[in-house]
């Protein structure tokens, strides 16, 4: 009774009771080294935080026991808890085993091939699962959906279809959860390129169907793709009248209308126009299309009715517009159409400021759009948003003290303005205010804890990446390090929390939300708050890597050796007032740590059981005293260069942490892939010019290596040498001002005497803008 009675505890998370039991057996000399109670007394301490000693009694326990497929079990378990995946599906086979058909390994065996996508294996498992248990639901849809993710969608179709089959469910009942199991089987048959079929299965189970508008959405899908425009053209029409709004149903209207010509296209929106009178997406959309008379005419029209109604983000929606020159210059030229004489409301002329300031502060004329701005202020001085657009123009002119100064001032508008104050903060860490910004973000969070560590629990990114690059601007590479991998934690939890949706979304049956979560999973690092934290940490880790820290105390000797008895009593004074500054920091800090402490053991007091052993601590002065730099770098580089492929900065970074490295043929692989994307980039072409150097100056290169290089090099470079390569790129883009510094880079190399060439005069139409 006892032997079972532990494992109950350790699911019911009563590990003091667990405990107890495992005690009770290893107190009768007869069972004192029992391998599966001293594995299960391992399990239950690791889950209370004691990590080396659970492994030393699961390892004593399988040595005991080496056929026992709970101690395996349990060793997998622990690898798990370690995020030692791949350890733990080994320690789950070899329970297998043991015990082949045990349901509770098989499971856990698929949750982690699931989670390491390993499909072949998760297919085999849920086969098993299916076999042994094909009267539960989980057995079947696990067997489909490992087929779905393997792309053998006919075969996944068939097993939803057999499933189906097996649910008595009456024609007229609607259930949820057979609503979501049928669009999801809609799903798989539309991925196998079956659409006729799907739309036969559409029309068969409407009725059972709870979500409506996806089965309208999927419905109009499906008839454009059997070419069948007619009825697409009435679905699109019943869902544009759903919601005017949508800009997806104009476009399926145009797909499924087939204009030939752009007044036909443009007739398209003219009819939706007169239908919904309030709608702003009809008469938004055609501005994309539309030019020269029609579009200042259409432009009027939309600007009139937002000015009129005061509507705010009426500039954002036009910003793409701002990519066609001849669209930007007619923004502001007004159409050869007769003024209505309707009297506008008195807030119209604010928003025509409102509306201006920004449209000359996208056109780099930020002076002209100070005037409109402080003109708007001096009428209205309360309204929030004109503020944020000051601020926003002076950030823009590059003047961010400046800029965060007026952030400031449209935060004290309206304190309880969460967006704004997120703003204010986010512009003073731009400034180098992160003090200021810690204490802005404090008004909305959690009290007795500081604002830094409830912003970190909260994974809130957007303030870590901009401490991060605010602390790397301070050169305090330490801190900045610290939010960088701070960042990469948080984005290894969220791959963590798939864990607990991989068995409820089968239980619930979501499980087209499911497969869209496994696939947003595997570019999660695609994300640009992960791409900031990756480009940050591998600047500064090539940074320290090519400045190694050197010891304080002796740089402090070598200063202070030179100076005379006055400049020496000056220096120690101001030592000790910084050293005073510090204290008093430093006392403020630990009595904060003090009052979350106590919080915390509140909290630790309440959770009577405690899961799981701290995290190990992330310390600046650790982080910026790594052994090897460039292996960090790599880290950070690897998901990028998986990932980020379309981004000629990636390769670039791979570039410089490989020629540090000395890796030849990944620095080849690393510039080939940033050719292909910009061969003419700047940094690019240092690269280039480095690469070819490197190779020339090289002796120890094996004879295979060198041959391929030489290959390679005539590919890229032609017959050229570097000198002459240089040459030809700086005549290239002389009136370009980063591609002359990318020249002068490599000409400085090889001395002062080779510069004077790259000062060819600049056309004055060369313009910088600072983004």
């Amino acid at each position: 009774d006892l032997l079972n009675d532990t494992p109950r505890c350790y699911e019911h998370k009563q590990y003091r009771n667990g405990l107890k039991f495992c005690k009770q057996i290893l107190s009768n000399p007869k069972f004192a080294e029992h391998g599966e109670t001293l594995a299960m007394k391992g399990l239950t301490l690791n889950c209370l935080g004691k990590k080396e000693e659970a492994y030393d009694l699961v390892r004593r326990g399988l040595r005991n026991d080496l056929r026992s497929h709970v101690c395996w079990h349990v060793y997998g378990l622990l690898q798990r808890s370690d995020k030692k995946y791949d350890e733990a599906i080994k320690c789950y086979r070899n329970a297998l085993k043991w015990d082949k058909d045990n349901l509770q390994i098989l499971r856990d065996l698929s949750l982690l091939q699931i989670q390491m996508r390993d499909l072949e294996g998760y297919r085999e498992t849920r086969y098993q699962l299916l076999q042994l248990r094909p009267a539960q639901r989980a057995s079947w849809i696990g067997y489909a959906i490992a087929y779905h993710l393997l792309e053998d969608y006919e075969m996944a179709a068939k097993i939803i279809e057999e499933f189906r089959k097996t649910q008595q469910t009456s024609p007229d009942k609607v259930d949820y959860e057979y609503s979501e199991l049928l669009l999801y089987q809609n799903q798989v048959l539309r991925e196998a390129g079956l659409h006729k079929e799907a739309l036969e299965h559409l029309s068969n189970y409407e009725k059972q169907i709870c979500d409506k508008l996806a089965v309208e959405e999927t419905r109009g899908e499906l008839l454009l793709n059997l070419e069948r425009l007619d009825e697409a053209t009435e679905v699109y029409r019943r869902l544009q009248e759903r919601n005017p709004e949508n800009w997806s149903y104009y476009h399926g209207l145009e797909n499924a209308q087939k204009p030939s010509s752009l007044e036909e296209r443009h007739k398209i929106y003219e009819e939706a126009w007169e239908k919904f009178p309030k709608g702003l997406v009809p008469r938004r959309l055609p501005l994309n299309f539309l030019s020269g008379e029609k579009f200042r005419e259409c432009l009027d029209r939309y600007l009139r009715m937002n000015f009129s109604k005061g509507c705010p983000p009426v500039f954002t929606t036009l910003k793409s517009l701002y990519n066609d020159k001849e669209k930007v210059t007619a923004l502001l030229r007004p159409p050869h159409i007769a003024y209505d004489g309707k009297e506008e409301p008195p807030t119209t002329l604010l928003w025509v400021q409102y509306f201006l300031a920004q449209h000359y502060d996208m056109i780099d004329q930020q002076t002209l759009a100070l005037e409109y701005i402080n003109t708007a202020i001096e009428s209205t001085p309360t309204l929030i948003e004109l503020f944020l657009i000051k601020a926003k123009i002076y950030k823009h002119a590059g003047n961010i003290r400046e800029a965060a100064q007026w952030m400031d001032e449209a935060q004290a508008l309206d304190t309880a303005d969460r967006f704004i104050n997120s703003k204010c903060a986010k512009y003073m860490l731009k400034a180098g205010m992160i003090k200021e910004a810690e204490e802005m973000c404090s008004k909305f969070t959690r009290e007795g804890a500081s604002a830094v560590e409830n912003l970190n629990e909260m994974q809130c990114m957007w303030f870590q990446t901009e401490c991060a690059l605010a602390y790397k601007a301070m050169n305090k590479f330490g801190e900045a390090l610290k939010k960088c991998h701070e960042i990469e934690r948080h984005f290894v939890e969220i791959t963590d929390d798939q864990f607990d949706f991989h068995t409820y979304c089968m239980r619930k049956m979501t499980l087209r939300s499911y497969v869209d979560l496994l696939k947003l999973e595997d570019v999660l690092r695609m994300h640009p708050f992960y791409y900031k934290a990756a480009v940050t940490a591998i600047q500064i880790y090539l940074s320290l890597h090519d400045n190694p820290l050197t010891d304080d105390s002796k740089e402090l000797q070598a200063d202070t050796a030179n100076l005379t008895d006055k400049e020496l009593k000056k220096l120690r004074n101001k030592q000790r007032r910084a050293q005073k500054k510090a204290q008093l920091e430093e006392e403020k800090k630990n009595a904060e740590k003090e009052k979350q402490l106590k919080n915390q053991k509140k909290k630790k007091e309440d959770d009577d059981e405690e899961i799981g052993g701290p995290k190990e601590e992330l310390i600046p002065d650790k982080l910026v005293k790594v052994e090897n730099p460039l292996e960090e770098a790599v880290k950070f580089l690897m998901p990028l260069k998986h990932l980020v492929k379309d981004k000629i900065d990636t390769h670039l970074m791979a570039f410089e942490i490989y020629f540090r490295k000395e890796k030849y043929l990944l620095m080849l692989q690393s510039v080939k892939r940033a050719v292909a994307i910009d061969p003419d980039h700047p940094w690019l072409h240092q690269c280039l010019v480095r690469f070819f150097k490197g190779v020339s100056e090289s002796k120890e290169l094996p004879e295979v290596v060198r041959t391929v290089l030489k290959q390679e090099i005539t590919r890229l470079f032609g017959d050229s040498n570097a000198k002459s390569f240089n040459q030809a790129y700086l005549t290239k883009h002389s009136n370009s001002i980063p591609h002359r510094l990318a020249v002068m880079t490599f000409q400085l190399s090889l001395g002062f005497s080779h510069v004077f060439c790259c000062y060819l005069p600049v056309s004055p139409a060369y313009r910088i803008r600072e983004s």
